[in-house]
């Protein structure tokens, strides 16, 4: 044995479900917004929710240490910037409910990797009574999963609207864009541009309410339809596909672009926001294990952006550009365009 060699990275990898389980536990009491602009401590944060002052303190320390509260001379504990700009609900860029996503829906879902494993196919929902993951009828679906994709999705549609030329850019079609991240950090960032968000027709309801709460509903239309089943709406110079490829297997993948392609004019962009793993397939990490939770959510995996590249050559599309979205959940976007006739 390499006496070099440390089990340390090890022990770290099993500290993962204490961590995440002490932010959704803190998360769901509401901590990190009731202390927003103020401060707590031990028996005061044990008084509020009813507890002994042994659990408060184990809980507090362990958001401390994982650098989500600051704990001062006096005692008193209070928010990071961190904790402060993403986990007080109400902020723009709340992450609360990507954690309550995780928390509910997909940590169950690891008790049974073994069995999506073996089985190759998703736990997450009934996979022989529904048709997809996306089922107006399943009731975590509704209360969680569209409000933590809009948590996932904000920070990089923002990176995406800094990052990506949309001088010439006018009308995009954002398919699949229930949440309506991307079409809201397009808008706000971009004043000539107008987002048409097309999706099924009860996450089009969904998202309703969190367009005209941006201020936006003058410039985020709704077409309501399935992609698969229905043709996509024209009149758009640019179309969006932002975390939608990887939810489907290869073949049905490899079949989104050319819908969009047909509703592309000449010299049309389509824009692909993805985690991809790399070509040589070695991580990095995040896209890593984002692909494989599709093993227990959908038919899917995150691709990679010489199989993105290829697929889109095959339909007429000529890539241009990738560029990294540093710091963001969504690692990259890749921009194409239609070749004229």
């Amino acid at each position: 044995m390499n006496s070099q060699v440390v089990p340390l990275p090890l022990l770290n990898l099993t500290f993962g479900v204490h961590a995440f389980k002490a932010l959704a536990l803190a998360t769901n009491l509401g901590m990190f917004t009731a202390l927003s602009g103020s401060s707590t401590t031990v028996p005061r944060f044990a008084e509020r929710h009813g507890t002994d002052e042994r659990p408060a303190e184990l809980l507090l320390t362990a958001c401390t240490a994982l650098g989500l509260l600051h704990l001062d001379d006096t005692v008193a504990y209070t928010n990071t910037e961190l904790s402060q700009d993403f986990l007080v609900r109400g902020k723009p860029y709340y992450f609360g409910g990507r954690v309550a996503v995780v928390d509910r829906h997909e940590y169950p879902a690891y008790l049974k990797l073994a069995d999506s494993l073996r089985g190759n196919y998703p736990v997450t929902w009934d996979a022989e009574r529904q048709e997809s993951l996306f089922a107006p009828d399943d009731p975590v679906m509704v209360e969680f999963f569209w409000e933590g994709m809009y948590a996932l999705s904000a920070f990089s549609a923002r990176r995406v609207a800094e990052k990506l030329d949309f001088t010439a850019i006018r009308r995009v079609l954002d398919v699949g864009g229930g949440g309506g991240a991307f079409a809201v950090e397009l808008c706000r960032r971009h004043p000539g541009v107008r987002v048409t968000i097309f999706d099924l027709p009860f996450v089009c309801d969904l998202t309703r309410t969190r367009i005209a709460a941006a201020g936006l509903a003058d410039r985020i239309p709704f077409v309501a339809g399935d992609f698969f089943a229905d043709r996509l709406p024209e009149g758009h110079d640019t179309v969006l596909l932002s975390n939608i490829l990887h939810d489907w297997s290869e073949a049905d993948a490899r079949r989104i672009p050319a819908l969009c392609t047909d509703v592309l004019p000449a010299d049309g962009t389509l824009i692909i926001c993805e985690s991809s793993v790399g070509n040589d397939e070695r991580g990095p990490a995040p896209a890593a294990l984002m692909s494989l939770n599709t093993l227990v959510e959908t038919w899917g995996r995150n691709y990679t952006a010489a199989e993105y590249t290829s697929w889109l050559r095959e339909v007429g599309l000529r890539t241009e550009r990738g560029s990294l979205l540093d710091g963001a959940p969504t690692t990259a976007a890749l921009v194409a365009r239609k070749a004229r006739p």
